[in-house]
């Protein structure tokens, strides 16, 4: 007997709605990033972000990965959305940002938001190009969290009908 778990039988909702999210872009990769550059996008197999001016947005992204503050992760976890993984990331302050956001600025506790789904049929999914794509749930549950400075557009699948 083969059993199967609720998220794999999940119908796709016609009504459904995707977005094509551009989060801020806080810094860019530290000295240990570990990242394939023979492919695009790169392959990133260990993420460090080196922050150089962050406005605050709990969604973020240094192409081509996105990373969300560990209070967004858990509330993401929590709404059971499908389509990503959470993974440790490394997050260090560059000189440049202590002086953009003064010396007392904190490091952000962020949590490296990990793309496995599909567009268009998971809540989270990357386009070939490695754009960002959710559904209006998760988009729904990221607007919980601050995300003034992320741009939001709104993205159809490519047509894949066949007879």
């Amino acid at each position: 007997m083969v059993a199967f778990h609720h998220h794999q039988m999940k119908k796709v909702d016609a009504h459904m709605m995707y977005h094509l999210l551009k989060p801020e872009v806080p810094g860019e990769f530290g000295d240990n990033i570990d990242l394939d550059t023979s492919v695009h996008p790169p392959r990133v197999s260990v993420f460090h972000l080196s922050i150089t001016d962050w406005l605050g947005d709990e969604l973020l992204e240094s192409f081509p990965c996105f990373a969300v503050t560990t209070a967004l992760a858990d509330k993401l976890t929590d709404a059971e959305l499908t389509g990503f993984a959470l993974a440790d990331m490394e997050v260090t302050m560059s000189e440049e940002a202590y002086e953009l956001m003064g010396d007392d600025a904190e490091t952000p506790q962020l949590k490296w938001l990990q793309i496995t789904g599909r567009p268009g049929h998971d809540d989270f999914g990357q386009t070939a190009k490695a754009h960002l794509v959710v559904s209006d749930r998760a988009l729904e549950t990221l607007r919980t969290h601050t995300l003034e400075h992320c741009v939001i557009q709104s993205w159809e699948p490519p047509s894949t009908e066949s007879v």
